[in-house]
Formats: C-alpha cells, structure tokens, sequence
C-alpha cells in the first residue's frame, strides 16, 4: 500500500538516492521497481544494530509510513537530520517535521493516508503541494522474464499452462479469525476443477501446509499444492501470470492487486474500508455482522463474519 507515495516521492525528489528500510522476507518484491534506488532491510536484531545500520547510510531524510513509536526514535537515535512522521504514540518529540494526521484520512483507505505525509512534507520542505492525490498508481511492476520464470515454474509442477490459473490462498498466518472454512475452500475449488479448463494451484505459507492438505483432502479432484514450496520472488511470479487470485484478507491478496490480477479477497473480522486491496480489479467479499470489524486474532462466539 506504500507503492503510490514511494512513487510520488520519487517525482518530487528525481535527483535523490531513495532506499526504502523494510523487512528482509518483503525484499524481493522491490527488485525490478524504477521508484527506489536501494533496499536497506530491518535486521532481526537488537535496538543498537538497527540503528547502527542507519547510521552507517548517513541519510539525509526519513520519512516514516509506520506510526509506531520505535521506527521515529530509531531515527533519532541514528542522527538523521530531517525526521517526518504522522504525530502519533507520543512520538511527536522525535520528529523535525510531525504531521498532524487528519481524522478523516480514517474513513479513506490507507493509501491515502501515506500520500497525504509525503504531501505534507513536501509542503513543508519546499512550501509547494505537487503530490497526486487523486490517482494513485499501486502497479508493481514485473517484466516480461519475471513473468517467463512463473511459467517456468508452474510447468515444472505440474500445471498446463494452456488452461485458465487460478490461485487460492486460503490462510492468514497472523489470525485465525481471518480464515474462510476450509470446506468452503474445497467447495470452491471443486467447481472451479469441474469445469476441465481451469488449473487451481494452492499456495501459502510453511505453516499453513497442514490447512491445504485439510482442504484438499475431501476434494472430488485434486490441485495442485505448492502451499510452503515458493520463495516470495517465485511466488509475485506465479501471481503475475494467474487469471484469478481467492485469498483471505492477507499479503498475497495485496501482492495479486498490485500485479494487477483480479482479486477476490474475503474479508470478515478486519476494516475492508482502509485496507482493502487497492485495484479497481480487486473485489471485496464480505458479510456485514453486527461485531465486525473486531480486529481480533480469535473469534470469541461463532465466527459468522466468515460463514
């Protein structure tokens, strides 16, 4: 969701050196993007180091898409003169440009909110507003060899590649509350099977191995599982070359959005409003209930935003 105020940051800064810091498993997704110049990734480590590696770059600016507390006094703590933010958790003190966050930037969707900071910082730094505002580009781009290895891949498990791909995602590693039943799942899949010109291909994370085979296991006909078997580079390709994406609310669904397949997500007790993917070919699926959104990891009662 970050894709269109990287973008705009790149226009208002041409000259810049721009390196995005991230996690090292999302690394792969930014390699073939014109937008950002380097990657540096958050390391798995202590307070100390990450500030040292911040250190080291000696930047000059860091504008931050988190709203936490750590990421602005990690900055700090690296001496980078020029610190922007949203003026949220108390960190307001840490920050040379703290941007009050509009209230009403919570009832758009999260892409709003980031271009809206690199509005206001842009404002702030030159006294001009030249940040887009009202279209948003959110395409990842691939080229056409990222596309050739995902069909390359799929061959070599099995696919054929002259039928229809549709990918089916049906974890959520971070809540167990944002998964669709497993034999809704199946039952989807059964029927999209049944019609002899459509592969369904599986797919997500090592953890949720045990859930595709759950699926799968009642299945009149099989798919193809490679739940566990992909590396995130691998799996962007796969992506990029499916007719269809069924996920949860999770990364692959905003992954398939942003390489543009059309995307049906199931969304239940997560807001849909403000994080939905952002594709005018990703659609929402979801069932309005009383307690939704409730944001929690485990439903307490029966689950009925989901069934």
């Amino acid at each position: 969701m970050t894709i269109p105020a990287l973008r705009e940051i790149r226009r208002l800064f041409k000259q810049a050196r721009i390196t995005l810091w991230t996690k090292p498993d999302l690394r792969d997704l930014f390699t073939e993007v014109d937008f950002i110049d380097d990657v540096l990734l958050a390391p798995r480590a202590s307070w100390r180091q990450t500030v040292a590696a911040i250190r080291s770059r000696s930047f000059d600016v860091a504008i931050l898409f988190q709203n936490a507390f750590r990421p602005a006094l990690e900055i700090y703590a690296a001496r980078v003169p020029i610190r922007c933010g949203y003026r949220t958790d108390g960190r307001g003190f840490l920050l040379t440009h703290a941007i009050r966050l509009d209230p009403e930037l919570k009832h758009q969707h999260q892409v709003f909110s980031y271009l809206n900071l690199v509005s206001a910082f842009g404002q702030a730094l030159t006294g001009q507003t030249w940040v887009d505002l009202n279209s948003p580009n959110q395409i990842l781009p691939l080229s056409d060899e990222r596309r050739k290895e995902g069909l390359a891949f799929l061959a070599e498990q099995g696919v054929d590649l002259n039928k229809r791909l549709v990918v089916v995602n049906p974890g959520a590693t971070n809540s167990r509350a944002k998964q669709w039943l497993p034999e809704r799942f199946a039952a989807v899949a059964d029927q999209l099977l049944a019609r002899g010109d459509t592969n369904v291909v599986f797919i997500g994370a090592n953890e949720e191995v045990p859930l595709a085979q759950q699926i799968a296991a009642p299945m009149r006909r099989q798919p193809i599982l490679l739940t566990g078997q992909t590396t995130l580079r691998e799996l962007v390709s796969i992506l990029s070359c499916a007719q269809l994406l069924i996920s949860n609310d999770t990364g692959p669904a905003h992954i398939g959005a942003a390489v543009g397949v059309p995307t049906l997500t199931i969304f239940g007790p997560t807001e849909h409003f403000a994080t939905r993917p952002f594709s005018e070919r990703a659609t929402v699926i979801r069932q309005p209930v009383w307690c939704s959104p409730c944001m929690l990891r485990d439903c307490p009662i029966d689950h009925r935003c989901m069934t």
